[in-house]
């Protein structure tokens, strides 16, 4: 072998040595171990996970299976979905077009959807793009997600809905997360392009960062190869398998699906101005406007974290940690929560994507890493959040089964046949409510696959139980007057909207 070639060997070696070695001793020497123990800890299947540092790719592995029954094991390659880990691709989308002047953040939105209505008419004169991926409105956090969510309601339709949110806050006083307002910002896209919301997504940002395991939407996810199982233990601490979410008409707020393979290019570009393996994929300057601070979330300091302030751009939330600048992003959807994080002043990115939508970990892990790069001192984060869930969720198991033991076969306060019929929410719709041997059964007419059973407890109250499982399992009452049923309130998981939903017979 000739000296040079020897001499560039040898420098590689160390070279890799030197890199090597400048990662935190936790990265180094205890990260595996902690993953694994988490996955214990937390009931998780399974978890994938990249980091980048300094441009390179420092961790990219996966943990646990994606398949139970299978027990075929997660690598940098399994797709998960990413759900609202896409909002920061709306964002950035619609960040560019105003640096191309092809719109501007700050257009009323009636230019581009004359008849656009929202519930506060005084508020749609002044409504922008950047109010609607700033979560403005003045809506709670994932209200009208129920109907809209996992509905056969088509994009147009949701945005026709939309002017019966009725907020409960201020507009542009207060932040409260709105996925209905991504999808109505994300459909400008069309609008100036020509293209939907998913072309011009793969178009612009997938394909040029050669992420080519990525599908802006979720439809065939069953059927795409080396794709994760989708489970939960709510309500019940039993792993459930759920069926894969169906939010293609919310796309803008939260379809992607991707490996972290494919999510550390995208993390890669964001750390390098927008370059991507030295072309520029996205311009400085949009991804500056996705990054400036557009809605103030919360300006007290954290007990837990070294957090004083978190804001939200247009699809990232940011704040300080240890004295860096963070920005990250969570996502859920039933039986996946995801995260993604970068941290340029550190050149650092994270990324985590689990298979059960029932666990802190993948936040835990994410906080566990941010500590080891920014000279926090070691705390176990996963210990630390495991105590509440702990008691939460032995709570919430105690509460189903007691639940559950009330179903005695004991007689209502009426026949079966005085609770059946048809039900009418102002947002929702219709529901029917049938007899079902000796139960009732809800029909939900925007869900196509979701039905809800019912039986009886004592003391005029239900046991709901959804066919899907994520929905969760709940109480339920009927308002009955002068031996009449008038109404019913109908609840479903936090995760997907906290209000219950009030369903007045419509005989």
């Amino acid at each position: 072998m000739k000296k040079s070639a020897i001499f560039l060997l040898l420098n590689f070696f160390a070279v890799t040595l030197t890199f090597g070695q400048q990662q935190p001793s936790f990265i180094e020497n205890n990260l595996d171990a902690y993953i694994k123990q988490g996955l214990k800890d937390w009931n998780l299947p399974g978890l994938a996970i990249a980091i980048v540092k300094d441009g390179k790719t420092v961790v990219m592995k996966g943990y646990g299976v994606a398949n139970i029954k299978t027990q075929e094991p997660v690598d940098e390659n399994t797709l998960f979905m990413i759900a609202s880990n896409s909002k920061l691709f709306t964002g950035t989308a619609l960040a560019q077009l105003d640096v191309d002047k092809k719109l501007s953040l700050d257009d009323k939105i009636t230019k581009y959807f004359p008849d656009y209505k929202v519930y506060d008419a005084n508020t749609l004169p002044l409504l922008t793009i950047k109010d609607l991926l700033g979560h403005h409105l003045g809506t709670k956090t994932f209200q009208g997600d129920f109907t809209f969510w996992n509905t056969t309601l088509s994009r147009q339709q949701i945005m026709g809905r939309m002017k019966l949110l009725k907020p409960s806050m201020e507009f542009r006083q207060s932040f409260g997360y709105c996925n209905s307002c991504f999808l109505t910002a994300g459909q400008v896209i069309e609008k100036v392009t020509g293209k939907p919301w998913e072309t011009y997504i793969q178009d612009s940002i997938l394909t040029p960062l050669g992420m080519s395991n990525t599908y802006p939407l979720g439809v065939g996810i069953a059927a795409r190869k080396g794709v994760s199982k989708p489970y939960t233990t709510s309500f019940t601490g039993k792993m459930i398998e759920l069926p894969y979410d169906q939010v293609d008409n919310l796309a803008p707020a939260g379809s992607i699906v991707s490996n972290v393979k494919d999510v550390a290019k995208w993390l890669n570009m964001q750390l390098d101005s927008g370059k991507y393996e030295g072309k520029q994929i996205i311009s400085w300057r949009a991804l500056q406007k996705t990054r400036d601070q557009n809605t103030i979330v919360s300006s007290r300091a954290s007990s837990a974290y070294p957090i004083h302030f978190r804001g939200y751009g247009l699809g990232v939330f940011e704040a300080d940690y240890n004295g860096k600048q963070i920005f990250w992003h969570t996502g859920g959807a039933d039986g996946f929560v995801t995260n993604t994080c970068f941290v340029p002043e550190a050149k650092l990115a994270i990324t985590i994507l689990t298979n059960n939508d029932n666990q802190s970990f993948f936040e835990a892990l994410r906080y566990q890493i941010l500590d080891a790069y920014l000279g926090v001192p070691y705390v176990d984060r996963s210990q630390a959040m495991l105590k509440g869930f702990s008691k939460d969720q032995e709570e919430t198991v105690k509460k189903t089964t007691d639940m559950q033991a009330r179903v005695k076969g004991k007689q209502p306060e009426l026949p079966l046949t005085a609770y059946a019929g048809k039900y009418q929410n102002t947002l929702y719709g219709p529901i029917e409510i049938v007899v079902n041997k000796k139960d009732l059964l809800i029909k939900f007419s925007e869900h196509q696959y979701l039905t809800a059973t019912l039986q009886y407890m004592d003391n005029n109250e239900w046991l709901l139980t959804y066919n899907n499982a994520a929905y969760g399992i709940f109480p339920l009452k009927f308002k009955i007057e002068s031996g009449k049923v008038i109404s019913n309130e109908i609840k479903v998981n936090d995760g997907l909207e906290y209000d219950p939903y009030l369903f007045v017979k419509a005989d």
